[in-house]
């Protein structure tokens, strides 16, 4: 597969490679460009259309998505799909391979949230927000735990689920979860990696909370972000 995308024209054109032949190289000459892996991010929980790739990504033009998505399609990381009537619409969805970039984009995600410059009040995207629930979760929660969790972040609704120490997230109705948080994303991250008990959030009003609160504060008590040390 590598052999034969280095030697696509079609690929080579689309910006200075840098013909090494480290991994690690060709990673950075398929999605190093500026957009390209939050694109990939927006996908990893479905497929997307245009504008709905657009809005989650404040400050990314029409045109330079358009770019990424073509150079993304003829690489074989996305493709496009009409969606059938009444939809009538087309999506980008990620290829069996595109979405194996799933748990690099978690490790990044990771490693850079141990960095002093990390600020969980920035603006992030609804589906930001709950990859980096899947992200950040405590793998060592304990396994008779599995809430039916709900979520409407930024008005998007979600539904959530720990299977075998994961959290399995989907795009749908929330109605009849065990707890049910709802908010703007930033408001939603400084919830659930901050300090202070979900009590004091919800008291505050950056979250809402529906359904039993006892559930909800111990789903909380899996995150936190990591402290790493240069010593």
């Amino acid at each position: 597969m590598e052999s034969q995308k280095i030697t696509n024209p079609d690929l080579i054109q689309m910006r200075r490679w840098y013909r090494d032949a480290c991994g690690t190289a060709l990673a950075m000459d398929l999605i190093g460009e500026r957009w390209a892996l939050l694109i990939v991010r927006e996908l990893l929980l479905g497929p997307r259309r245009f504008g709905e790739i657009r809005g989650a990504l404040d400050g990314l033009s029409a045109n330079i998505l358009t770019q990424r998505l073509e150079g993304m399609e003829r690489a074989g990381i996305l493709r496009k799909r009409a969606l059938p009537s009444p939809a009538n619409a087309q999506v980008y969805e990620l290829t069996k391979w595109g979405a194996a970039l799933e748990e690099p984009i978690f490790a990044l995600s990771r490693w850079a949230a141990g960095s002093p410059a990390h600020d969980v009040t920035l603006p992030l995207s609804n589906t930001a927000f709950m990859l980096s629930l899947r992200t950040m979760m405590n793998h060592r929660a304990d396994p008779d735990f599995a809430p039916d969790l709900g979520f409407r972040v930024g008005g998007e609704p979600f539904r959530a689920r720990i299977v075998d120490g994961l959290l399995a997230i989907e795009r749908r109705d929330p109605a009849g979860a065990e707890v049910v948080f709802a908010g703007e994303p930033s408001l939603l991250a400084a919830t659930f990696y901050g300090r202070d008990p979900l009590a004091v959030s919800m008291r505050e009003g950056r979250v809402t909370v529906t359904g039993d609160a006892a559930i909800g504060q111990r789903f909380v008590d899996l995150f936190g972000l990591p402290v790493f040390s240069n010593d």
